[in-house]
């Protein structure tokens, strides 16, 4: 069973808005909601009053203008195809334009069908991924016909090295963008900044500008690792047992009999392998928690089923048989099994498969 609290991801929301004060606080529900399911996500963000939302694909973007409310502004990351400008102006989607070529190919689309469409523009102010160098967006703000032919809304970037609070990067980042701020804002004085990711909320006043754009905080991965989490736990994970069984012999366990247990040993098998995502979520040795005992996983993870040690369990095999063990709770939170793993909160979340029953807590805060 994997709990998705939407309460939790309301509060973690509102929390961030109080950071903010004053600037906007977006949803960013890219990944089908980093694994945790975009529209039930995004309706409850737009219920505590988010309206903008970041997707990163074309067809996340298109499906979400069917769940979210007419008044939501959807967000179009990672640029656009070539061919796709069209359908992005007549569904109503806003396009984070990340080149010049991409640009100039949104100037030409909006000529060909009349349209007033806005999109943003990205800076690459040193992240080194997606964005207009700050020579070219220079080149552009002097070309004050094409920047009201692309009619851009937003301007935005993103930081590399936030979760590092001390790190160098991120003044230096923060110097370009206001840079380059200050020299659009001489064109388009009514145009806003976004340049905060979850742990830029955290930096500080000077990097919040006009929009936040939080995505892990969201789901409750601590912001500022080595820190208290400051977000509420969004997510737990429980794996029924199917089967108990004592051994009445020393005997290796799994694949490979890479592991083994002595004669009297009990394991439990759970529903649930890395075809769901476990050996990514969880490590190698999965450990779990069964009516208050910490238990292990032994031998390896197979597709469908793990097998857990539950020796240290003294009841019976009927009482065991579909009770759960629990691998995400918020004793084994994101942040130990990213720490323990040597991953990452994000990368736990969308290795998480489609084949669990997902129950949503949700009300009213």
């Amino acid at each position: 069973m994997l709990t998705i609290d939407l309460i939790a991801i309301q509060s973690n929301w509102l929390a961030l808005q109080k950071i903010g004060a004053g600037a906007g606080v977006a949803g960013v529900i890219k990944a089908n909601a980093y694994g945790l399911g975009a529209e039930n996500v995004g309706n409850a963000l737009y219920q505590v009053g988010c309206r903008e939302f970041f997707f990163a694909s074309i067809n996340e973007a298109l499906a979400a203008k069917k769940y979210l409310p007419c008044a939501s502004l959807i967000y179009l990351l990672g640029g656009v195809t070539k061919g796709d400008e069209i359908t992005i102006i007549r569904a109503g989607i806003i396009p984070v334009l990340c080149s010049v070529q991409s640009i100039n190919d949104w100037a030409d689309a909006k000529i060909a069908l009349d349209s007033d469409a806005p999109c943003a523009i990205k800076i690459n102010t040193g992240m080194t991924r997606f964005g207009v160098d700050v020579g070219e967006f220079e080149q552009l703000c002097a070309n004050s016909k094409l920047l009201h032919i692309v009619n851009p809304l937003l301007i935005m970037s993103h930081l590399a090295c936030a979760d590092d609070q001390v790190h160098e990067l991120n003044h230096l980042q923060l110097e370009r963008f206001t840079a380059c701020a200050n020299l659009i804002k001489t064109v388009i004085p009514s145009i806003r900044f976004s340049l905060a990711n979850s742990s830029g909320i955290f930096l500080g006043d000077q990097w919040h500008f006009d929009l936040l754009r939080p995505g892990a905080a969201l789901y409750g991965i601590n912001p500022v690792p080595g820190l208290p989490n400051p977000m509420h736990p969004v997510v737990h994970l429980s794996l029924p047992i199917t089967q108990v069984r004592t051994l009445h012999a020393s005997s290796g366990v799994g694949y490979s009999s890479t592991a083994s247990l002595a004669k009297g040993a009990r394991v439990a098998v759970v529903r649930g392998g890395y075809a769901d995502g476990l050996h990514r979520t969880l490590g190698l040795q999965p450990e779990g928690i069964l009516f208050g005992q910490n238990v292990k996983a032994i031998g390896r993870v197979s597709m469908d089923s793990t097998i857990f040690d539950i020796s240290a369990i003294d009841l019976p095999d009927e009482q065991l048989v579909g009770a759960r063990i629990e691998v995400i709770n918020e004793q084994i939170s994101l942040e130990y099994l990213a720490n323990k793993n040597k991953t990452l909160g994000y990368e736990i979340l969308t290795s998480l498969g489609s084949r669990y029953e997902r129950e949503y807590l949700a009300g009213s805060l």
